[in-house]
């Protein structure tokens, strides 16, 4: 039979007809529940989980709890379980989730901009000391979070919260989580622009509006007009970043599309400048975009990174114009090269007003509910009433005179909160571990902890900036991909053959103008044990190598192999 244009498929073998799925998007009619995820975000918001914790878990405890409550929507307030104690790394990925589970629960107070009175901070150390057995962690988006809630004790634990402006919503889940902002907005002296007023709207507008309570995923967010860039804001779905605009005066840069974990993305510009008063409505315009175009099918592709790397950012900020604003944005220049390599405002620093501030660091954000007690009565005795969390998990005190600065100094320094760090005790950073996170397959903060004091003991002659993110599992919530020496928790074989907890090594990862992501040196291995003697030596053949002012991520970048094993 001869083709037609009637009846093309009679010259053609004929061949199956198929369906694309398509991502899930909404805004392209997909709006079937594709995963488990998607399923029980659409059964039920994620925010009304709250009256259930309140009229029924809590008062009928843990086992009463719902199976889709327990591990998703609890999360819109800020509950996840925790690992049951004594389950070994190499479990994490076998067991089923009900067997992995405590009856405890990790709880993240959400801190915007990292900004805290005194008495909320005193607030957040009370309820560690009276519900969490003293744990209270600093994390490196500004938040605290506590360990071995009780849910009977939840309803308590937001009342206090709430009574002094404080609260969980939206703390974790697929939402708009806290949005960092500079712990120096509207004090320091070198600021370009306080983006304080943005990140105030935004929180009134998105935080607990059912609007844009059911993401694809997470959307993590930063504001700074830091010319010291330090709110990481290349590793954030969306980013604003102090600039100068030669016509139109201070503003905003915007970025999109950053992100870590297993597919690591540096964010974009959009080439756009935004005034103050306009972040909100694109922070809205670009979180709606997520909410509509992004990818549901699969939740390893349903963050922003994947959306903005398919779509380019040409394309991206055209949809954010048209169909979002309704008006083209003011192109506009990149924020200049920080001049200081440290971004964590540690030290005694003068204030715009005359006053000081003060930064200290913990060991690896690890704190206590009495310490954070303490740290509010210090800074109240010196005369302040605010302090700040930082993203790299440390804090700053406010407003301090400068005849007190000295004695105010002292008493952190006797709390262990040292204001003059090493380069260790400043730059090493570690997420939760296998302590508490039931992702996590090795210890990071008890690691971290003991492989500072390693390494001031050994090297105590270093002094340059570096940086040692610890990670227990491959997700990077201690962004081991951007640090110079990057630690990725995994078992790993010792030299007799037994399997035990080490680390995959990244080397020579940064943030800042020239972000990049961490070298890989093939089979480059170490066990925990290992740690410490393969630290030293790597630093101490950088000392040795390095050019006149070269950075470890500079010489990590061109070293031999040989050199970093």
């Amino acid at each position: 039979m001869a083709a037609s244009p009637q009846n093309p498929a009679a010259a053609t073998p004929r061949r199956k007809a198929s369906r694309h799925r398509g991502e899930g998007q909404w805004a392209a009619g997909h709006f079937t529940p594709l995963n488990g995820n998607e399923q029980f975000k659409k059964d039920d918001d994620g925010l009304n989980v709250r009256t259930r914790i309140e009229t029924i878990y809590s008062k009928r405890g843990f086992d009463s709890i719902d199976p889709n409550d327990l591990r998703g929507r609890m999360r819109w307030w800020g509950l996840y379980t925790q690992r049951k104690p004594g389950i070994d790394g190499g479990k994490t990925a076998i067991l089923e989730p009900e067997e992995l589970d405590d009856e405890y629960f990790m709880l993240r107070v959400r801190i915007d901009g990292g900004r805290l009175t005194t008495e909320q901070l005193r607030v957040i150390g009370e309820i560690s000391q009276e519900f969490a057995r003293g744990t209270a962690d600093i994390t490196d988006r500004q938040n605290v979070q506590y360990h071995w809630i009780r849910i009977e004790d939840v309803p308590e634990i937001w009342n206090r919260l709430e009574a002094v402006g404080l609260s969980t919503t939206e703390a974790c889940g697929d939402t708009p989580r806290v949005i960092l902002g500079s712990p120096v907005a509207g004090i320091a002296a070198d600021e370009i622009i306080d983006g304080t007023p943005a990140i105030d709207e935004i929180h009134r507008r998105i935080v607990g509006n059912k609007a844009f309570s059911n993401l694809p995923r997470k959307f993590k967010s930063a504001i700074s007009g830091s010319p010291l860039l330090d709110v990481a804001h290349e590793i954030n779905d969306i980013a604003f970043v102090g600039v100068n605009h030669p016509e139109h005066g201070p503003g905003f840069d915007v970025w999109v599309g950053g992100g870590l974990s297993t597919n690591p993305k540096i964010g974009v510009r959009l080439g756009a400048w935004v005034p103050l008063d306009e972040v909100p409505d694109v922070y809205e315009g670009v979180i709606s975009i997520f909410r509509d175009y992004g990818y549901r099918r699969l939740r390893t592709r349903a963050r922003l990174k994947f959306l903005l790397a398919d779509w380019g950012a040409e394309k991206f900020r055209q949809v954010l114009e048209d169909e979002y604003l309704g008006r083209k944005l003011v192109d506009g220049p990149a924020p200049a090269q920080p001049v200081e390599r440290w971004r964590d405002h540690v030290g005694v620093h003068r204030q715009k007003d005359g006053r000081f501030y003060v930064g200290f660091a913990p060991r690896v954000g690890r704190v206590d509910g009495t310490t954070l007690t303490k740290i509010a009565e210090l800074a109240e005795a010196h005369g302040s009433g605010r302090v700040r969390t930082t993203a790299e998990q440390k804090m700053l005190v406010l407003d301090v005179e400068q005849d007190r600065v000295d004695s105010l100094v002292e008493g952190l320094e006797a709390l262990d909160l040292t204001v003059k760090p090493s380069p260790f005790r400043r730059g090493t950073m570690a997420c939760t571990g296998i302590e508490y996170c039931k992702l996590a397959i090795v210890e990071t903060k008890a690691r971290g902890a003991s492989l500072i004091d390693e390494l001031e003991r050994r090297i105590p002659e270093f002094d340059e900036p570096i940086t040692i993110n610890i990670n227990g599992c491959p997700n990077a919530c201690a962004r081991i991909q951007v640090a110079d020496i990057g630690l990725k928790g995994q078992l790993v074989l010792d030299d007799q053959g037994r399997q035990v907890e080490g680390y995959q090594v990244h080397l020579g990862g940064a943030l800042g103008l020239e972000a990049g992501f961490g070298r890989k040196v093939r089979g480059l291995k170490v066990t925990s044990e290992e740690l410490p003697d393969y630290v030293e030596r790597v630093l101490k053949r950088f000392q040795a190598e390095r050019e006149d002012g070269e950075r470890f991520a500079t010489w990590a970048a061109r070293a031999s192999e040989e050199a970093l094993s």
